[in-house]
């Protein structure tokens, strides 16, 4: 009997979708590699990969079988999809075009050897970042660049505005899944995009107002309000619109920071200028990076610095803040994304769902936030 290699779903599947992959005419026992590989827009390889052993009856189920070594060990069903890995060094996996799905190819090779056993069953599958019939609408309104992601059926729907962060243009796969989740959610560009600034030197609220208020006037999107989704810069500037915005019901900041950073922020009468970086607290680390953790014994004292000018405007809105560290909070917020390989161009995430959980997921380079907006 020949072995074959199944995946459930079959032929296709989102990218936030678990996938069930199973072998089956192994001999009793036998040892077997299984080997993934996709390619990126830009030809890029990513490969990754894990060694097995098939059950006493020849059947393979990586749902129930640890991985006993390769690119992870243990019980990790998506492994071979989370630990993908660039072969060029730092290259970073971005999806541009969302209408367009990731091939994976997937090889169940006889023995442990990676690139030396006998191919034994192939399999192919595509991982599409818009669930069938999610519509995809461009936004050239007014000042507002966007891609605006609306659900197959008809609304109306809860509404999102989703921002990433430092590198600008516009990035649409975290919208484009969310929509297929009952969301109408709006990627706005923000700087470094079409006709929008090339730089961010300053941040004018009021552009993100007109998009709020763009997305409120839509008729497929539920008001009163609208949420706002954001990593980094789009963290920040996500929390300056929750302070500043009435159309801003709730907030999920990634790795967002709650001061303006390198630019200064301005809404109306106010202006919230950027912190300064103190470059001799700047120190490089053994791994290659930086760390801005100041040098101190555990017991010394630790000033505090002033309030942030922000927050003027986020107690008149009794803005309140919690740590991102539950299952449940996760659930609630829909919040799941987590840096989980390096990412080509800016800074971005992929999709961290539920079959990640307990997984070397790298959730610890995430800090994010759940905001509450009771103005």
């Amino acid at each position: 009997m020949a072995a074959t290699l199944s995946l459930e779903p079959a032929g296709r599947s989102c990218w936030d979708e678990p996938l069930s992959i199973t072998a089956r005419g192994l001999a009793p026992e036998q040892p077997v590699t299984l080997r993934a590989a996709l390619r990126d827009e830009k030809g890029a390889l990513f490969r990754a990969h894990a060694r097995y052993r098939a059950d006493a009856h020849g059947r393979l189920d990586l749902a129930r079988a640890p991985a006993l070594g390769g690119s992870f060990a243990g019980l990790e069903p998506m492994g071979l999809l989370w630990a993908l890995e660039p072969e060029r060094p730092f290259w970073r996996l971005v999806k541009r075009d969302v209408r367009t799905p990731f091939v994976v190819e997937l090889e169940l090779l006889d023995g442990h050897e990676p690139d030396g056993g006998r191919l034994l069953a192939r399999a192919v599958h595509e991982r599409h970042f818009m669930a069938p019939g999610v519509r995809r609408v461009p936004v050239r309104e007014g000042r507002v660049r966007a891609t605006l992601f609306l659900p197959p059926e008809p609304g109306p729907f809860p509404g999102i505005v989703d921002l990433f962060g430092v590198g600008g243009g516009l990035l649409e796969y975290r919208a484009s899944l969310l929509a297929g989740k009952g969301f109408a959610v709006m990627a706005l560009a923000y700087y470094n995009y079409d006709d929008l600034p090339k730089g961010m030197d300053a941040m004018h609220v009021e552009y993100f107002e007109e998009a709020v208020n763009y997305l409120l006037s839509h008729p497929e999107v539920k008001g009163p309000g609208v949420g706002v989704l954001g990593i980094s810069k789009g963290g920040e500037l996500g929390l300056a619109m929750a302070s500043f915005l009435k159309g801003i019901k709730a907030a999920v900041i990634i790795n967002g920071s709650v001061a303006a950073v390198g630019n200064t922020i301005y809404y109306k009468d106010e202006t919230i200028p950027p912190v300064t970086i103190l470059r001799n607290q700047v120190r490089m680390t053994t791994t290659g990076r930086a760390s801005s953790m100041p040098m101190r014994s555990p017991n010394a004292y630790r000033p505090m610095g002033r309030r942030s000018p922000r927050s003027s405007a986020t107690r008149k809105r009794d803005i309140i803040l919690s740590p991102l560290i539950s299952h449940c909070a996760r659930l609630a917020c829909t919040s799941w994304w987590v840096l989980i390989s390096p990412l080509e161009g800016s800074l971005s995430l992929m999709p961290w769902p539920s079959w990640m959980h307990g997984s070397n997921s790298r959730l610890s380079s995430t800090n994010t936030w759940v905001v509450r907006v009771r103005g």
